[in-house]
């Protein structure tokens, strides 16, 4: 992933923000199967497997290409809904951790 210039201002302003995307998790034991296996993985790593996983399946709907039909992998993984807008992936993945106080 590269950074752009007008977001790495955004990086240097918000430097927790980004430290809780790369800082490793222990992941629940439902989300370890997906992970292959991995007891830990950071929250952006695990978003990366997601979509990954949809591109190398191919399960973006032909006709219009931002929904995703999940497979049943995929599913516990979302909540178990059979179709996802690509808006709502980084919130339903979101859900699987830990949520950190504000500081």
């Amino acid at each position: 992933m590269v950074l752009r210039r007008a977001s790495a201002a955004a990086v240097a302003d918000c430097p927790k923000k980004v430290a809780r995307l790369v800082d490793l998790v222990n992941l629940p034991t439902a989300l370890r199967g997906f992970a292959g296996g991995q007891s830990q993985m950071s929250h952006l790593s695990f978003f990366l497997r997601v979509w990954s996983h949809i591109k190398n399946n191919n399960l973006q709907d032909p006709t219009n290409r931002n929904i995703v039909n999940c497979d049943d992998k995929l599913k516990t993984v979302l909540l178990g809904r059979s179709k996802v807008e690509l808006s709502e992936l980084p919130m339903l993945v979101k859900l699987h951790f830990p949520k950190f106080p504000k500081q």
